[in-house]
């Protein structure tokens, strides 16, 4: 097992800024893979109503459901 290093005392306010901004861009990617799921699904499931390219609009929708699911777990 690794142990993740501790910086020295004076750049622990920079070890404070760096994991912020790694949390804002976690949590920005996951909302960018949800709103694409969502639209995914949204597309998916138009096309699956017209019949005609169902077989494009039923994968789609799963994949933009489980997009979906893999955002929000």
């Amino acid at each position: 097992m690794t142990k993740k290093k501790t910086p020295p005392w004076f750049l622990v306010p920079l070890a404070w800024v760096g994991d912020l901004l790694g949390w804002i861009l976690n949590l920005t990617g996951r909302l960018i893979a949800a709103l694409m799921g969502m639209t995914f699904l949204g597309i998916g499931l138009l096309l699956t109503v017209t019949l005609v390219a169902a077989p494009l609009g039923i994968p789609l929708a799963i994949f933009g459901f489980l997009l979906i699911l893999r955002s929000l777990f």
